[in-house]
């Protein structure tokens, strides 16, 4: 029997731009693995950077926003499952997928909980506590009905799953926890004698990887103090002109800008040194930098939901002053270093698991044995989808018609 999936992206997959981009190919590999035909669609536009899909025999479709020549086109395809690619897609795209495909499955991939991100870059504007951090915004709410809507969820960290279950009340039956794939390392990294210098590496265009690049702007000069030599030097998609006017050479701070290949660039430097200040989900770098062999210093907002207790590979600091103690510490003792490098080999046997995404598999079978029944225990998302809470549809429509008579 053939199986049909349908991918509506926020963007088109970038693997060598963000975390998010190699996640979406992981995602799609496991359907592919499991003999679903995938067709993936997006309203954005690609750039050279976007994977070329049809080499893995994907078909690609350009969509519009707020327009029912969509609703025509699904009908068509009558796909099996539907994955929407973060909320925001969710909210344009699912009452019209519920409206031609009642029957397809409807999937949420979180990314990450984005009302938690937001919730901590707003505290961290107005320096607050940890403790003082307030889920529960209009953000959420609407993340939240999101994920109420949609038969299964994906969410990427234990974190976040926690937080769902124990604060919010969610249902595990329409969360599954999905983390990054970790496979095996093919090959060895190079020795600390090969390396020098620090790095960090992020998408620009992720708030919180440009305000870590303004955190390092301001600590490196200690760093500086103690080591005259040492320099940092920052990876990321899409910089922008005010991140290329933090470049300073004499301080050793350099913009590098895009990295083609984030692992193999990771492994000609000693440290990464990543003091993100806000944040949500499993960051992408670290797991890179577990297969280019290359201690570790974050915060703990950056370790959140990434190593499952295992032992960080580096360290995870509670303040300023020993971030940058024990980046300079890594950077420096050889001995500490490959403890640290030996600790990266650990985590990626004990992260890589060679089941992963089966669990997803067997329970979308689950849910398509019954599919009414597991929406109709689903109570919350049963009111949401009855005609008082659908703004997003008729906002759409709304916006369609104002459209076409403007073109008219």
């Amino acid at each position: 029997m053939s199986k049909s999936l349908l991918i509506i992206g926020l963007v088109w997959p970038e693997p060598t731009s963000s975390a998010a981009g190699w996640r979406m190919l992981q995602i799609i590999d496991l359907f592919l693995h499991n003999g679903y035909a995938i067709t993936f669609a997006s309203a954005a536009s690609k750039s050279e950077h976007s994977f070329p899909l049809n080499s893995k025999g994907i078909i690609e479709k350009e969509i519009l926003l707020n327009d029912s020549s969509f609703d025509e086109y699904i009908k068509e395809l009558n796909p099996d499952l539907v994955l929407f690619d973060r909320f925001m897609v969710e909210e344009q795209f699912s009452w019209r997928v519920a409206q031609s495909c009642p029957n397809a499955i409807r999937i949420l991939d979180t990314e990450d909980l984005h009302f938690v991100r937001n919730a901590r870059q707003e505290a961290y504007k107005k320096g607050l506590a940890k403790h003082e951090i307030i889920f529960n915004n209009d953000l959420a709410k609407r993340e939240l009905a999101s994920i109420y809507r949609s038969d299964l969820s994906l969410i990427i960290s234990e974190y976040e799953m926690k937080l769902l279950d124990e604060q919010f009340r969610i249902d595990p039956k329409i969360l599954e926890y999905l983390p990054f794939q970790v496979t095996k390392r093919n090959k060895p990294t190079p020795a600390y004698s090969e390396r020098k210098n620090f790095m960090f590496i992020g998408n620009f265009l992720h708030e919180p990887n440009w305000k870590t690049v303004q955190v390092l702007k301001e600590l490196w000069p200690q760093v500086r103090k103690r080591l005259p030599q040492a320099e940092i030097h920052i990876y990321g998609a899409y910089p922008s002109e005010k991140v290329f006017q933090l470049h300073n050479a004499q301080q050793g701070f350099i913009i590098k800008g895009r990295a083609e290949n984030a692992i193999e660039t990771m492994e000609h430097y000693r440290v990464l040194l990543a003091p993100i200040p806000f944040g949500a989900g499993q960051k992408g770098k670290f797991i890179d930098a577990l297969f280019a062999g290359t201690p570790s210093v974050t915060t703990e907002v950056g370790a959140e939901g990434m190593m499952n207790n295992i032992q960080w590979p580096g360290f995870i600091a509670g303040n300023n002053e020993e971030l940058i103690t024990q980046a300079i510490l890594f950077h420096e003792d050889k001995k500490q270093w490959k403890i640290a490098r030996e600790k990266s080999d650990e985590a990626l046997k004990s992260l890589f698991d060679e089941n992963w995404g089966t669990d997803l598999i067997d329970k979308i079978k689950s849910i398509q044995t019954d599919l009414q029944h597991h929406r109709s225990m689903n109570i919350v998302g049963e009111i949401l989808w009855t005609n008082q809470f659908l703004a997003t549809k008729y906002m759409s429509q709304w916006i369609e018609a104002k459209n076409k008579k403007a073109h008219t």
